[in-house]
């Protein structure tokens, strides 16, 4: 990738674009090179397992606090982000996405851990690319959906070991399905 190229492509100058990769190189998305260029880096299958790591300690923690916390116009947001996601035709990952994303950002939100979130973002990157190129065939969106009413289910009836149970299966989901992302997508993985 190129700093000008980039730059022209979005009527930007090269500053920002220098500071969107240097961001992008501190989470180890690409690898520039001096004097080279900037390049994509491959998928380490360690890393997106250890940023699921993290995100489940962080976020098993948080539904556990929101089945003994949350208050009840938080579930009902949980359950209209859900409704949404349900609504979606097939085909429309990045909408389906960014619902994820804001269904597991309100979870940290209703119980007042906004930080929680930021760390959880600032390590998610790896498991981003994996879910982007798991929502064809990998990992059905209707599985999701039942894991995210499971997680709201538990919270709404206060029982924070099905909320935490429930959270670990969601988030262990990529555990399951990255061989198989790996093993079709070889091109983009590291070996």
């Amino acid at each position: 990738m190129s700093e000008s190229e980039i730059g022209k492509k979005y009527s930007v100058s090269r500053q920002p674009v220098r500071e969107a990769f240097i961001k992008l190189a501190e989470e180890r998305l690409v690898n520039v090179l001096p004097q080279r260029g900037t390049f994509v880096m491959k998928i380490s299958v360690a890393d997106v397992l250890d940023a699921r790591f993290v995100r489940e300690v962080i976020e098993v923690a948080v539904v556990q606090e929101a089945a003994l916390h949350a208050p009840t116009e938080k579930i009902k947001l949980l359950r209209e982000i859900i409704a949404a996601q349900m609504r979606l035709s097939p085909g429309h990952n990045d909408e389906f996405l960014e619902l994820d994303e804001a269904f597991h950002r309100e979870l940290a939100y209703a119980v007042g851990h906004e930080h929680a979130w930021r760390v959880i973002e600032g390590t998610k990157a790896q498991m981003d690319r994996v879910r982007y190129l798991s929502l064809d065939d990998s990992t059905p969106i209707s599985r999701i959906i039942e894991q995210h009413t499971r997680i709201v289910d538990s919270i709404e009836a206060g029982d924070s070991m099905a909320a935490a149970a429930a959270m670990r299966s969601h988030l262990r989901e990529i555990m399951a399905s990255l061989p198989i992302i790996a093993a079709k997508n070889p091109d983009v993985f590291e070996s």
